[in-house]
């Protein structure tokens, strides 16, 4: 897709989180807003993947797992919009019954979804074994994978982190999505976890950084490590984002964490991102 379009389509994925949110009642708007523009660039612009037929173990294409699934509301819109399944199911959204729950699962067997995810700090594992696995199958295809800053407080990741160096999976792009903010409040007075590019390169790890809402430099970073994999280490992107992106009152702050809009909120959050997009 061209630029235009994917800026469009960014627009769409952000009105679909809001929609969803709001019409739960519950969920993580704030997170998937500042995540937006990278899922789509990642779906709809990067990855080689195959909506249909959908196939868990996915030879041949290139794989993603979300770590920080409480950001399921991105993650349910771009698999939608890229043809997982349809549109309209995005209203089930946290429904009794829903395949598409709060977090990510398995067990409802949604299109797109290969671990169920949410208990912070797992993803980094997940990522590490389907990167081995298409190693040993001889897949040159890429593990990509999404992580919060604040879940880099899991001691888990490091550990992970460390193996994925050790075993050289230079087909593992991590990215961590440095908003600087978590469910109690700003990750430097929880606990902070910078500098992240010392830490990973001191577990060296090859690093990049980008602005995560310029949808010019995601296109431009993220075909960067593309041509920089396979060089013997693992790959990461320290993607600084703000939370809540495109909404003025959810923007930069932990506050829109983990509430929904109420209906003069999304009316106005609507507005404010109004691309000519359609509902769902």
């Amino acid at each position: 897709m061209e630029i235009s379009e994917l800026k469009r389509l960014a627009g769409q994925v952000r009105r679909d989180i809001v929609r969803m949110v709001h019409a739960a009642q519950s969920g993580h708007p704030g997170g998937s807003l500042g995540c937006a523009d990278f899922m789509t660039a990642l779906y709809f612009h990067i990855m080689k993947h195959q909506p249909k037929p959908f196939k868990m173990e996915g030879r041949g294409e290139d794989i993603f797992f979300l770590s920080n699934g409480h950001i399921s509301p991105v993650f349910y819109s771009v698999l939608a919009r890229s043809g997982y399944f349809p549109v309209s199911e995005l209203a089930s959204f946290r429904k009794i019954n829903s395949r598409l729950q709060g977090h990510p699962t398995t067990h409802e067997g949604l299109p797109g979804v290969r671990i169920a995810s949410g208990s912070l700090g797992q993803g980094m594992s997940a990522a590490c074994g389907a990167a081995i696995a298409k190693k040993l199958d001889n897949d040159e295809r890429l593990i990509f994978s999404l992580h919060g800053d604040g879940e880099l407080q899991e001691g888990q990741n490091w550990e992970a982190i460390l193996f994925a160096a050790h075993h050289r999976l230079d087909n593992l792009v991590a990215t961590i999505d440095v908003n600087g903010q978590q469910i109690d409040g700003p990750t430097g007075l929880v606990m902070n976890v910078e500098s992240l590019n010392a830490k990973f390169s001191a577990f060296n790890w090859l690093v990049y950084e980008m602005d995560g809402n310029v949808m010019e430099e995601v296109i431009a970073t993220l075909e960067a490590v593309r041509e920089a994999a396979g060089q013997g280490k693992p790959i990461v992107i320290l993607m600084r984002t703000v939370m809540g992106k495109g909404v003025s009152f959810m923007e930069g702050t932990h506050e829109w964490h983990g509430i929904a809009p109420n209906d003069a909120q999304l009316e106005q959050a609507l507005k404010e991102l109004d691309l000519a997009t359609e509902d769902y």
